[in-house]
């Protein structure tokens, strides 16, 4: 597809990146030619989602080791963007999380919750040696 996106960015297990790749996510909001929604809701959508996700692969599945690295891969086409953050660590029970009441998540949970309230469609799988997060959101 002519009109298809695809961003993969690789950086450092360190926050100070954060900021930069919510940056990304709010630049391709305002790209897509063929959205026709609030480009300024998706691009804050697409800000917090990226920064939520990278923040618990850097803290909480990476256990903020300097030597491990986080993966972001962005594909957008005219029906709809899937964000996947891959990780080095451990891993964690997604559903668990989802489950469970704001109130009672005092250490974490949140940033899950709200990618589960902002995206359409939220999975996490085992690729190999790697943890995926894959976040989709339809377009149409």
């Amino acid at each position: 597809m002519a009109d298809q996106i695809d961003v993969d960015i690789t950086v450092p297990n360190q926050t100070k990146y954060l900021g930069m790749i919510g940056k990304i996510g709010e630049s391709l909001a305002h790209t897509l030619g063929y959205y026709q929604g609030d480009r300024e809701e998706l691009a804050y959508h697409l800000n917090l989602v990226l920064t939520e996700a990278l923040a618990n692969a850097i803290c909480h599945a990476n256990d903020c080791d300097p030597t491990k690295e986080v993966r972001v891969s962005i594909t957008a086409s005219d029906k709809e963007l899937t964000i996947r953050v891959f990780d080095q660590g451990h891993g964690f029970d997604l559903q668990s999380l989802v489950k469970a009441k704001v109130e009672e998540t005092a250490e974490g949970g949140r940033g899950v919750q709200i990618i589960f309230k902002l995206m359409d469609q939220v999975k996490y799988h085992r690729k190999g040696s790697l943890n995926v997060l894959e976040m989709t959101k339809h377009l149409h």
